[in-house]
């Protein structure tokens, strides 16, 4: 069935003049790329998988390493790390600096490719020294001069949606990016902020229905935060198999070797033993709904 109306904002002359780097040139295009030797496209299932925030450097690097062992293919995990409000718990506190240098031996050491967000310009550098992927949060999807900045390393971005953004805002977050030359952009679906969301303490609602929208629209790859989206435990599973049933190219999920006990949001992580059960059952999804195969090198 053809779409003559591309989206609820999007229209084609949108596709032709605002965003036509990020728009797909036929039906069957889509990007196909290689990131620190982890092919991303159509035919795979990507994993990133780690903490929120890189607490200690012994953390990381038990993490780094179960991770790593049961199948994830990027470690994640936050060194720089923006909080909605100012105020820090007793638990809490950047590690910055110190946080990039443990997330580098962790790479060098278990042999594992790290993605890590940079919020402020002048940690560019820093950051895109030892992090294979470029992680842009949601605050500043829309932080033009900072994307640009971002995208003139050349190195690979994950651009994830701002909570209140429409998907006509996100792909023309993207262009910016691709503007500079810089193709190698995953685009990370983390949940969108409504009145209603099931539960009073998540704050946010997990867009199912963008990953197929944006698909119709870009060839850039789709991945899902479940973790973040869903704020809860116990919901990132069924929302982790639903991303996957509804074709994304990537999961990234905040795992932990003590949930309740994580310095942020000890709601949403899952532990080593979930994490393990979850691959599993990502990839029987993945192979029987969408013919790809989570990735191993």
């Amino acid at each position: 069935m053809n779409n003559k109306f591309p989206g609820k904002d999007v229209s084609i002359s949108d596709l032709k003049e605002k965003f036509p780097l990020v728009a797909k040139k036929h039906k069957n295009h889509y990007s196909s790329f290689k990131i620190a030797g982890v092919s991303f496209g159509p035919k795979n299932l990507v994993t990133f998988a780690g903490p929120n925030m890189v607490e200690s450097e012994k953390l990381i690097m038990d993490v780094a390493k179960n991770v790593k062992k049961i199948g994830a293919n990027f470690l994640r995990g936050g060194a720089f790390k923006p909080l909605t409000f100012p105020y820090r718990s007793k638990k809490y506190y950047e590690t910055r600096e110190k946080g990039i240098e443990w997330l580098a031996k962790a790479k060098e050491k278990y042999n594992i490719p790290i993605i890590t967000e940079i919020m402020e310009e002048k940690y560019i550098k820093l950051v895109s020294e030892v992090t294979d992927i470029i992680q842009i949060g949601s605050r500043n999807m829309q932080n033009y001069p900072f994307l640009t900045a971002c995208a003139k390393t050349n190195k690979p971005i994950m651009l994830k949606r701002h909570y209140g953004a429409s998907l006509r805002d996100w792909l023309g977050a993207a262009e910016y990016i691709l503007y500079e030359g810089n193709k190698k952009v995953i685009l990370c679906e983390r949940g969108v902020s409504v009145p209603h969301t099931h539960r009073s303490t998540s704050r946010f609602l997990l867009d199912l229905q963008v990953i197929p929208a944006a698909k119709e629209l870009t060839h850039l790859p789709i991945v899902a935060d479940p973790s973040h989206a869903t704020f809860w435990r116990p919901w990132v599973r069924s929302m982790t198999l639903a991303s996957v049933a509804a074709g994304v190219d990537g999961i990234m999920l905040e795992v932990h070797p003590d949930p309740e006990n994580s310095a942020v949001d000890p709601l949403q992580p899952i532990n080593y033993k979930e994490f393990n059960t979850l691959i599993k059952e990502m990839s029987l999804i993945s192979n029987k709904i969408n013919k790809k195969k989570i990735y191993f090198e």
